[in-house]
């Protein structure tokens, strides 16, 4: 692990592109294609913090390169390459390498598929009050990071802002009609099942995590990001024992960190301390660097 860190990028400008900023990346609108730029921002309780995470970004778009190459699933990745892009002349290329993403245009399904093979976060929290996670009825007994039976499907509502609104399936076949949510349903959790277990090889349990679709002549793809330490709950399997929180490889180490301070997630959040950020790289690029098999080289 290098010893200094490159400062993190916080925000990208491609002149003449138009551009929508999220939480984390920045979306540019070439048409019928879309530029996705994996900044260095890092998110946690709906606030994007002050301090980035330096390389973040490329971890999380090399990751979802890795998946989409792998998992068999009609995506929405084009290249990774910047040489692919056709940006304006005078962009510094060096900036966006490796975070960012070429992808197809689609009509978006507004769903996060949720699919849950463990029992942790607001579904422990739930589970100790009800026996239920997103109203899914589970066994009695069950400890906080059991894995699950079966892997669940937790659909939720995509927002704006705050937090996503968990749904039932039924209210979901209300949004999108009975056949997509069929749909998106069934290859969410296979797609769970495949990444999870090959995951596991490699000394990583994902214990839940979200997807994305849209929609393309038709047909409905996979879109935004796949299983990376963002839009999943990453665990290192070899300290796994359940009965309590996990060590992740994913920003909950931020989260902590966040836990322990006096912030009270109404007002502005607080920088992180350099060991926090450099911490958290270190878990991110151990994530990529174990599921890919792959030195991080940037």
């Amino acid at each position: 692990m290098p010893t200094t860190m490159s400062a993190p990028l916080l925000e990208t400008n491609i002149p003449g592109w138009p551009v929508r900023r999220g939480k984390v990346r920045d979306c540019y609108d070439l048409g019928d294609r879309l530029l996705l730029v994996s900044s260095d921002r890092i998110s946690a309780f709906d606030w994007v913090l002050p301090t980035g995470i330096p390389d973040k970004g490329r971890v999380l778009t090399q990751i979802s390169a890795f998946w989409f190459g792998l998992l068999g699933e009609t995506h929405h990745m084009l290249s990774i390459d910047t040489a692919d892009f056709g940006l304006p002349p005078g962009v510094e290329q060096e900036s966006l390498a490796g975070r960012s993403m070429l992808v197809r245009k689609t009509d978006v399904v507004p769903i996060e598929c949720v699919v849950r093979g463990y029992l942790s976060g607001s579904g422990w929290k739930e589970y100790k009050q009800s026996g239920t996670v997103c109203g899914i009825k589970l066994p009695p007994g069950l400890r906080e990071s059991n894995e699950l039976p079966e892997p669940i499907f937790t659909p939720a509502t995509k927002e704006e802002s705050g937090h996503d609104i968990n749904i039932s399936f039924e209210r979901m076949v209300e949004i999108v009609g009975r056949d997509t949510a069929d749909e998106l349903r069934r290859r969410s959790l296979g797609i769970y099942r495949r990444g999870a277990e090959l995951a596991r090889q490699r000394g990583i349990i994902i214990a839940d995590t979200k997807f994305e679709w849209g929609r393309v002549d038709g047909k409905l793809i996979l879109i935004d990001e796949v299983l990376t330490p963002d839009s999943s709950r990453f665990w290192p399997a070899e300290s796994f024992q359940p009965g309590h929180g996990q060590p992740s490889l994913d920003k909950q180490f931020v989260r902590d960190w966040l836990e322990t301070t006096t912030w009270d997630k109404n007002s502005p959040p607080p920088p992180l301390p350099d060991d926090v950020v450099a911490r958290t790289r270190e878990k991110y690029v151990e994530a990529y660097q174990q599921l890919t098999g792959k030195k991080f080289s940037w």
